[in-house]
């Protein structure tokens, strides 16, 4: 499952992409100009761009660039009408993970998507028996948490909650993701009861929960983990 932005002035494009990219387990967000999506590009966390060159505001060329130039590595698919080797080429020199002319059949997008996400690898994972952070010991072979060398009580389903957050430290987690990755695809739990877990776990590991510093709040996407 990945955090995917598209950059694209079609609506009905954009559309047809984010029901299949959804349909296959993947957050999509949009923005239909070239400036709005640098914006949300350089300042969001994505793990795949897919990007249109021919955009109102601020063409895909130059949102690649000025997001280059800022440090922004996030994987770029280009998305264009032209198809003249000239164009593919500049994208790739700009820093492009790849191109797509359309029209495209949804099967190629969706097997370059895959492809790029495989090669980018998955988020951190916890390669190591413990982590620690602040007064918080978490013992990953023994699914046991400590906070300053005593035990703390956590749910089998609080402690799941915090081993993702652990793996996916620094990256923006929606209520969604969490549901179908903890609680499972096929679970009927609401995002009212991510809220409510958390909750629960900030008042076990945070210094001071009603000002956590670890579980943050990132308002309107989910959470983050900065422990």
């Amino acid at each position: 499952m990945a955090r995917i932005l598209i950059v694209e002035d079609e609506p009905g494009l954009v559309l047809t992409l984010s029901d299949r990219l959804g349909r296959e387990g993947h957050v999509v967000e949009s923005a239909t100009d070239g400036r709005r999506g640098f914006e949300r590009a350089s300042q969001e966390p994505f793990d795949l761009l897919l990007l249109d060159v021919m955009l109102p505001g601020l063409g895909g060329f130059d949102v690649l660039r000025d997001l280059r130039q800022q440090g922004v590595d996030t994987p770029v698919i280009m998305l264009t009408a032209r198809g003249q080797v000239i164009d593919k080429v500049l994208g790739l020199k700009l820093g492009a993970d790849d191109y797509l002319t359309k029209p495209f059949e949804m099967m190629e997008l969706l097997a370059r998507v895959e492809a790029r996400l495989r090669r980018d690898g998955p988020k951190e994972a916890v390669d190591a028996e413990a982590y620690r952070f602040g007064a918080i010991q978490v013992d990953f072979r023994k699914a046991e948490v400590t906070k300053d060398g005593a035990p703390v009580d956590l749910s089998a389903r609080e402690y799941q909650l915090l081993r993702y957050f652990i793996e996916h430290r620094g990256a923006t987690i929606s209520r969604d993701e969490l549901l179908n990755h903890v609680w499972g695809y096929h679970a009927m739990p609401n995002t009212r009861t991510v809220d409510v877990h958390v909750a629960w776990l900030r008042q076990k590991i945070e210094p001071n929960p009603k000002h956590p510093q670890y579980v943050i709040t990132a308002h309107g996407l989910g959470y983050k983990f900065a422990g």
